[in-house]
């Protein structure tokens, strides 16, 4: 059986989560109705920079943090707010948007481009020699 290509796995969780635009993004942040979660390696944080305000959420512990009955659930992700997914292109976060969407978590959705489109924005970002 051949492999399914990842952008085709990429594009039909993008067909079925919510996208939203950067600018989209900062109005949420700013009026509170947004928590934005970096899936990120650490590795990338440290070299390309952070979103100031971000959660960092490794994408091999996200499925844990969230659901309120693993011992690992972190209770910043209990929240009435929208949780926004970003990676650095928004393809790690769309499949991981898409995974919390299985698990039945309604407030979700995935940064359309991801870190990538944030910087090309020119919104802010925090760098570790800063």
């Amino acid at each position: 059986m051949p492999i399914t290509p990842v952008a085709d796995l990429v594009a039909a969780a993008k067909a079925r989560v919510r996208q939203v635009t950067v600018d989209q993004v900062r109005e949420g942040l700013a009026d509170g109705t947004m928590l934005l979660v970096d899936v990120r390696d650490i590795r990338e944080l440290e070299k390309e920079g952070r979103i100031p305000g971000a959660v960092h959420a490794p994408r091999g512990m996200l499925e844990f943090w969230v659901d309120p009955a693993s011992p690992y659930h972190r209770p910043v992700f209990a929240t009435d707010r929208t949780i926004i997914l970003f990676c650095a292109m928004s393809w790690r976060s769309a499949l991981a948007a898409a995974a919390l969407q299985d698990m039945g978590v309604e407030n979700i959705a995935d940064m359309d481009g991801g870190f990538q489109a944030w910087v090309a924005a020119g919104a802010p970002v925090e760098r570790r020699d800063a």
